[in-house]
């Protein structure tokens, strides 16, 4: 595919069919994963790519859990409320039907990052957050849907003690990946003049 085609028409899909995805499809994206940038070029990521399904399953139940302590969050507990055919409405059904049905996706990827001890801040996801980009980009490009979401994380340490993750590792995203019950298309984003300053802030690009 087109490079900007791949770019703008890569959304967040929720609604995944659990036909399964073949190995070489799972290799190709996790290798454009790994030429991501990281700091220092450390490439302190890894993946835990999750097929089994009685895995799946229970990564469901504390996904469920999670988006039961979400809800409870000011904005998510307004957002909720939202009329469903507005753009916040919408939204949070395509969120809530993936806390239903997370694990039908036949791949689910926590995306790690070593710390080494230090406490995690924002500069750390610049050495995980590309290489996720990179996976559902490569996804998008071979047809294969994908969503980043970071809810696991109010169930983190029984996600890792499932899955076998050091306490010193960081559960940057929980990916799921599968064939896209909707349609892949330009998501509705504010316009470049809204967003990008010329020389300061404020000044319109």
């Amino acid at each position: 595919m087109d490079f900007f085609e791949v770019v703008t028409t890569q959304r967040a899909i929720r609604r995944l069919t659990p036909d399964p995805i073949p190995d070489a499809v799972l290799r190709r994206i996790l290798d454009a994963a790994i030429c991501a940038p990281s700091g220092g070029n450390r490439q302190g990521w890894s993946f835990v790519v999750v097929r089994d399904a009685a895995t799946r399953a229970r990564l469901g139940e504390l996904y469920r859990e999670a988006w039961g302590e979400l809800l409870k969050l000011p904005y998510y507990r307004d957002a909720s409320a939202a009329p469903p055919d507005s753009p916040v409405g919408k939204m949070v059904a395509s969120a809530r039907h993936l806390s239903e049905h997370l694990a039908e996706a036949p791949v689910l990827i926590l995306a790690c990052v070593a710390t080494d001890g230090v406490p995690p801040t924002l500069t750390t996801g610049a050495s995980i957050y590309p290489a996720v980009q990179n996976l559902m980009l490569a996804a998008r490009a071979l047809g294969v849907g994908s969503c980043l979401t970071t809810i696991h994380r109010f169930r983190d340490r029984q996600v890792k003690e499932l899955l076998g993750i050091p306490l010193e590792v960081e559960t940057a995203a929980l990916i799921p990946l599968g064939h896209p019950l909707g349609k892949f298309g330009r998501p509705p984003r504010r316009p470049v003049a809204e967003v990008a300053f010329a020389d300061r802030w404020g000044r319109a690009f």
